[in-house]
């Protein structure tokens, strides 16, 4: 399907200098002269290298089609990661550099949405975010917690993301499996 270079989205599947890529952050960028753009972080399907490009409105792109299959991961064993189909038991491997940081996010035996473009497996679909617990962190400062500053904070998953300077070691908090960032706090 063709649509246009300000019609990409994060999470959109693309046909892009005859390679498949993952959209993974987009930004309307208007400049103060010409016209706007689409400023797209792209995702190499095949290696994982990045790529930062512009679309403008008047370029057209390929939009691959997605299907999805539920599948349990397993376990990870070194950058390559093991899914079974819930269905017949068979069971796939993928690299750790196709799904990026959404690898913080797997445990065993959770059930993911594999996906799936002209029968080769591209990545997986998460919730669109997760609690998480945070296990390392600055200490709160007295009267900074007003401040619009973030600070790095250590998840139990491993990932490190910024987070308000109010967030203290033992919070849980909303996580985007997007982007990886920082969404809220989790209210109980």
């Amino acid at each position: 399907m063709k649509i246009n270079g300000n019609a990409i989205r994060p999470g959109n599947i693309i046909l892009h200098q005859g390679v498949s890529w993952r959209a993974v952050k987009c930004q309307t960028v208007k400049p103060g002269k010409g016209g706007a753009f689409n400023q797209v972080e792209l995702r190499n399907l095949e290696n994982g290298s990045k790529l930062n490009e512009r679309f403008r409105s008047s370029e057209v792109v390929e939009k691959l089609n997605i299907s999805t299959k539920i599948h349990q991961f397993l376990y990870s064993s070194g950058e390559t990661l093991t899914f079974m189909d819930i269905e017949n038991y068979d069971q796939i491997e993928i690299t750790e550099n196709l799904i990026g940081d959404q690898k913080f996010f797997l445990q065993n035996g959770m059930q993911v949405n594999l996906e799936i473009v002209e029968e080769k497996p591209v990545g997986i679909s998460l919730p669109e975010q997760v609690v998480q617990e945070v296990i390392e962190t600055e200490a709160v400062v007295k009267g900074q917690t007003a401040s619009s500053s973030y600070k790095p904070a250590i998840l139990k998953n491993g990932l490190r993301v910024m987070v308000p300077p109010h967030i203290e070691v033992g919070v849980k908090i909303l996580v985007s499996t997007l982007d990886c960032t920082y969404t809220g706090k989790h209210k109980l």
